[in-house]
């Protein structure tokens, strides 16, 4: 199974929402971002959109100068954020296949379609130094595409995974792992996101293989204003953490 514990990156998307919702900075979100590595988080991640409904440009451009773990930005490579990326020098950049309107990822890439693009847009972020990941459905034929963009990693997209966890855990968790399986094969690294919480999060993380990153947001900052931020990282951890048996 896993050789090592998958890392915590947190999304503080949700931050930002809640600051914009009445402007000024409160929440702080650069404050949060470097509380978060204090109380462990290993990266933070931010998916900035072009309506700046919750992380802003300027946000991006602060949070460099603190971030001290890993740096993920995910987003639509327009030209916009390429340019961003290109400025900021992130350890990741994530393309994900949003238009400008959608509230929140709700699919993978078809690396068939659009692999040409996505070649050259990999390629891109790679001579400037960033490594990257495509956000993907658990296809394996889609895996087998995406490693032909020489991309460095999928971002496996777990919002199908976290819905049919309750009613049958086994049959949601059966497509990722084929996928993790096919990732591996294709000398990809395995990432994931996307409604992972403290109830599925460490059923997922003892069952896919080559897990080396999860994506977490809405799920833990709601769960963050029951338990408080601290303590909430060490619950998502400690569920990283646990092992079959």
């Amino acid at each position: 199974m896993l050789t090592e514990t998958p890392r915590l990156s947190v999304n503080i998307n949700k931050i930002a929402t809640l600051r914009n919702a009445r402007g000024g900075k409160v929440p702080d979100v650069l404050r949060a971002a470097v509380d978060l590595e204090q109380f462990g988080a290993q990266g933070i991640t931010v998916h900035p959109r072009p309506d700046e409904r919750h992380i802003r440009k300027e946000d991006v451009f602060e949070l460099k100068k603190v971030v001290s773990t890993e740096f993920n930005i995910e987003g639509y490579p327009s030209p916009d954020f390429l340019k961003l990326i290109k400025e900021i020098r992130p350890a990741q950049a994530t393309l994900v296949p949003d238009p400008p309107n959608v509230l929140t990822s709700n699919a993978g890439w078809d690396t068939i379609r659009h692999a040409s693009f996505l070649g050259e847009v990999v390629s891109e972020l790679k001579a400037m130094g960033v490594r990257t990941s495509i956000f993907i459905d658990p296809d394996t034929s889609m895996i087998d595409h995406a490693a032909k963009t020489n991309v460095d990693r999928v971002e496996l997209y777990t919002e199908s995974y976290a819905t049919a966890y309750m009613e049958n855990r086994e049959n949601a968790i059966a497509p990722y792992k084929k996928a993790a399986h096919a990732a591996l094969a294709n000398g990809l690294g395995l990432n994931a996101g996307h409604d992972l919480n403290l109830d599925n999060l460490a059923y997922f993380s003892q069952h896919i293989s080559g897990l080396l990153e999860v994506s977490i947001g809405h799920a833990l900052i709601a769960d963050a204003l029951y338990f408080g931020l601290q303590n909430t990282v060490q619950l998502y951890l400690r569920e990283l953490r646990k092992k079959l048996g």
